[in-house]
């Protein structure tokens, strides 16, 4: 299983399985990853699931809806801002590394 590591502003670590098809915010509110929100449950309506990727993984693309919602982040946007809620888990992904930011609200 593919494995995900969210690193906390302080540096410290989690590092998780997620199933392949899951999304990140999904893998980190299953296991209790602090500073992911998720007010809105995945729906893209919140931006209370920001993460900025760390690594070069590969990732689909912003799509026009996220990018609308990183617009609205309570941390500063950034070039590599995502909502973990539109990363879905692929097996090519493994060893992806995202940054909570400081603040989601």
């Amino acid at each position: 299983m593919p494995k995900v590591t969210y690193r906390q502003q302080d540096g410290s670590e989690q590092t998780i399985d997620v199933p392949v098809g899951w999304s990140l915010m999904e893998a980190a509110i299953q296991n209790n990853i602090a500073g992911i929100i998720a007010e809105c449950g995945g729906g893209c309506a919140c931006a209370t699931c920001h993460v900025y990727v760390v690594d070069g993984a590969k990732l689909p693309p912003i799509a026009d809806m996220e990018g609308d919602m990183l617009e609205c982040t309570a941390a500063e946007r950034q070039p590599n801002s995502r909502l973990s809620c539109q990363i879905k888990m692929a097996a090519d992904m493994d060893g992806l590394v995202v940054l909570i930011p400081a603040r989601q609200t």
